[in-house]
């Protein structure tokens, strides 16, 4: 596993190149889908290729919440960040969420953040 390979989820590709972009200027290695059933697959795929997924609460036909339970089926207490226009709290432990529309910077001090806890 690579602290610094990330799986970037969210409906919205202009948002995820706009965050890959920026992610990878700071090191990261980001796998984006746009789609929550290819994002399972993919950690299906390669379980421990991730140190992290980050994605948006809502998503077209499985919500980020059930994608990252899918997920933690698959690797469980994989680290999560899950993002939301709407008012949300996480039932899991180690997912933190972040407030959209939150500045790049934010969504990497989240990243970094919640790394550093799973590491300890």
């Amino acid at each position: 596993m690579n602290d610094k390979s990330l799986l970037l989820v969210d409906d919205e590709a202009a948002l995820v190149d706009l965050l890959k972009k920026y992610l990878e200027r700071l090191g990261f290695q980001v796998r984006t889908c746009t789609d929550p059933h290819a994002a399972v697959q993919a950690l299906e795929a390669e379980p421990h290729r991730f140190s992290l997924v980050v994605t948006d609460l809502t998503l077209p036909g499985m919500s980020g919440e059930e994608m990252v339970e899918r997920m933690r089926a698959i690797r469980p207490g994989l680290p999560a960040i899950i993002a939301s226009g709407y008012a949300y709290q996480p039932r899991a432990h180690g997912v933190e969420f972040l407030q959209k529309p939150f500045l790049p910077k934010m969504l990497a001090d989240a990243i970094h953040r919640i790394l550093n806890v799973a590491k300890s």
